[in-house]
């Protein structure tokens, strides 16, 4: 039998929630959208979805409807009683992934064929351009 790495959940939670900061960036769906004002929202999107999930978590555990697994693949780090870290880095995860995917949604469907100017969000966008084609702006 193999040794499992005591970090191998929480690195495979870390990995996955760099590649969708990268997607993330390269699309400007949420935390790198323009204007500023976007990103803030996103940001307190993200905060609000990890407050609920850590509530709903924190409601679980003082019922008796939840507790900590026990693998030797997590770290053994508890925050608070039945509370790993790595549960708040998947409510992180789960948060931020719901974000992503539905500015992924918004972007795919804002660039349909005959889709009105007028209608197109700016979702994905890379940002305001001038006549020439060149990003302006911040």
């Amino acid at each position: 039998m193999t040794t499992v790495v005591p970090y191998l959940y929480l690195i495979s939670l870390l990995v996955p929630t760099a590649c969708m900061a990268l997607l993330d960036r390269r699309f400007r769906l949420l935390l790198w959208r323009v204007p500023r004002s976007n990103r803030r929202a996103g940001a307190l999107t993200v905060g609000l979805g990890i407050v609920f999930f850590l509530a709903w978590d924190l409601a679980a555990i003082a019922s008796g409807h939840y507790a900590a697994g026990q693998s030797a693949g997590m770290t053994g780090i508890m925050l608070a009683p039945e509370l790993p870290l790595e549960e708040i880095v998947f409510i992180t995860f789960l948060s931020y992934l719901t974000l992503v995917l539905r500015g992924l949604v918004v972007l795919v469907l804002d660039r349909r064929p005959g889709r009105p100017a007028a209608a197109v969000s700016d979702a994905g966008r890379a940002g305001p351009r001038d006549g020439s084609g060149s990003e302006v702006g911040p």
